[in-house]
Formats: structure tokens, sequence, C-alpha cells
């Protein structure tokens, strides 16, 4: 009896299939609920693998952001994700961007290709990226601005390149910008078209500095709360060049060569609360500060004024002034600062916010 029991067992092993050793992605495939053969994939053992999500290479990749900077890429990557939002092709060797770079990425909102060799955009290129809300281009070598720049554009930088004319049709339509950085690019005498930003009805600050432009440009948008010109070649500001801007609370003109504020100039901007004139050619304090109720800093250093009166910065009487001043600058001028009188600084915060003295004959 037990003989024949020890028999029927050899004989039902023998029958039995050989033992399979399972591999690591054989337990992560396999589905004991499933009575379903999984599909067969070449090159995947005998198993289906499930694709990842994409990432171009060498670039890293996180929750629809693609940096792919500093890695020495002469054209964009061909297999950015679709729904990527933010894409960092900074500090590269890129030099042309195609009409297809980016035709998938309608979902982008920011466009970083700062500081590459990029010299055409293709009219097309901008076209596909509906929601494009950021686009830095600057350090660059472009001779022209973008075309097709999409309309949902908030912020744009393009400055170090090589532009020398901004016209009014570059920024038709594009009524959603709010900041926009143009300087250093070799823009000459009026080097900006009249009304150039004249669509653009939300744009609250400009930057258009060291370049040759000889006068502030014509048409600024109302909407303006901060303009900087510094290091151009303006020689005179004029009451007309600065009207309608009734919202601007902060302008930068250091650096340039003006030697002349007509009358009237500061009551167009009557909101002004910086005014930045140091280190260009005046002669005297500029007019309509007395008048004006809200500025507080104004920065003459490094000018040519030699006089300073009573009323030169503050209203004959008292308490008629909205804001006092918190910063006065005077410093590097020929005036003999011990000959201005303390009255002159009546509506001033503290002494320690003027600053007098220290000048050097050059």
């Amino acid at each position: 009896m037990r003989s024949a029991c020890l028999s029927l067992l050899l004989v039902t092993a023998c029958w039995a299939l050989p033992f399979r050793q399972s591999g690591f992605l054989d337990f992560m495939m396999d589905d004991p609920g499933s009575g379903d053969v999984p599909e067969m994939v070449p090159g995947v053992g005998s198993r289906f693998m499930p694709e990842g999500p994409k990432c171009p290479f060498r670039c890293q990749c996180h929750l629809r952001v693609i940096q792919c900077s500093d890695l020495g890429l002469k054209s964009v990557p061909e297999d950015i994700p679709d729904d990527t939002t933010l894409l960092d092709l900074q500090n590269n060797k890129i030099t042309e961007i195609k009409e297809n770079d980016f035709k998938n990425l309608k979902g982008l909102h920011a466009l970083i290709l700062v500081n590459n060799k990029i010299t055409t955009i293709h009219a097309k290129a901008l076209t596909p990226l509906t929601k494009l809300e950021r686009l830095y281009l600057s350090k660059n070598l472009l001779k022209d601005m973008p075309a097709n720049m999409p309309k949902s554009l908030q912020e744009l930088r393009i400055h170090e390149n090589e532009i020398t004319k901004i016209k009014k049709a570059n920024f038709q339509g594009m009524s959603n910008i709010i900041v926009m950085e143009l300087g250093s690019n070799p823009l000459k005498s009026v080097g900006v078209e009249a009304s150039a930003f004249g669509d653009l009805k939300r744009v609250s600050y400009i930057r258009i500095a060291d370049t040759e432009i000889t006068e502030i440009p014509k048409g600024l948008p109302a909407s303006l709360s901060e303009l900087h010109l510094d290091g151009n070649k303006i020689s005179k500001v004029t009451a007309g060049s600065l009207k309608g801007l009734k919202n601007l609370a902060k302008l930068g003109l250091s650096y340039n060569e003006i030697s002349t504020v007509e009358n009237g100039t500061l009551a167009n901007v009557p909101h002004l609360r910086e005014l930045h004139l140091d280190n260009n050619a005046l002669t005297s304090v500029p007019p309509g500060l007395p008048d004006h109720k809200y500025i507080q800093v104004v920065y003459l250093h490094a000018n040519n004024i030699d006089a300073v009166g009573t009323e030169d910065f503050c209203p004959p009487g008292f308490n008629t002034k909205k804001a006092m001043y918190s910063g006065i600058s005077l410093f590097s001028n020929p005036v003999s600062y011990w000959e201005v009188q303390p009255v002159t600084f009546r509506c001033v915060f503290d002494r320690s916010a003027i600053q007098l003295g220290n000048y050097r004959k050059k």
C-alpha cells in the first residue's frame, strides 16, 4: 500500500510544470484579480511596461515645470510635454526659434530664453502660445521685436539685444501687458516710434535704460506708475513729454544730459512720489516742486546747481504739502551748502533726509 502511494506521487510530480523564478517586474505587472493575459511588448521581458511622463533628455521635470537651462543646447528640445506651464531654456546656445518649436504648448504660461544666441524667431513660432503671460528674451542677438506675440502676454523682458527700433505695430492689441523691459538696446535718437505703447492700456512699468534715445517717448500710456529712462542722451524734459501721466509715481532720469526742466512739467504728474535727476547737467532746482503735494524723494546730486533758494522745495506756508520729503540729495553740486538757509527744508520729515556737500571739481 505504501509503495503504491509513493508511485502515485511520483507520477503526479512528473505531470507538473517546471518551476520558473518570477522577476521583480513580474510581481509589479501581475494582476491577481484578472484573468486577462498581459499584452506582449518587445524589449520588456515578456510583460507590459506602462509609459511614464515624458521629459527631455538631461532636463529636469517636475509638476509641469521643465528646466533645461545650462545644458549647452543649440536648439529647442523636441520632446517637451504638451502640458508644460513653465519652460526654462536660459543659458544655452540656441540660435534660432523655429516655427514648430512650441506648437503643442498651448498651456504654456512662462517661457525663459535669457542668455542664448538667438538671432531670429519665426513669425509663427509664438502663435500657438495663447496662454503665455511671461516672455523673457533678454541677453540675445535679436535685431527686431518678435512678431505675433500672444495677446495674453503680461510681462516682456527683452533688454540687452540688438534692437534698433520700437514700433507701434509691435504691440498692437496687446492690452494685457503690465511690465516691459527694453533697456540696453542700441536705440538711436528717436528710437521709439510715437505712441508705440498706445495699445498697452494696463502697463504700469516701462524701462528703457542705457540706450541712445534723445527724448522721452511720446504718447506714453496713462496707466504708467513707473518710468525708467536712466542712462540715455535726453537733454531736455518738456511739459508735453509727461502730459497725461496722472498715475506716475516714480520717474527715473538719472545719467542723462538734462540741462532744462520746463515750467509746468511736474504739474502733469500730480501723483509723483520719486524724481531721479541725478548725474545730469542741471544748473538750478527744477521748477514746480513747491506746488507739488505728494513728491517725497528728489535726487539732484552730481549736477551743476550752484544755488538753492528758500522756496525751491517747499511752499510758502506750512501744512499745504500732503506728504513731507523723506529724501533730498544735493551733494556733488557747486552750491555753497553753508549758505543754504535752514528754512529751505521746512517741509522735510527729518534733517537726516537732506544730503549736501562733498563737491569736487572735475
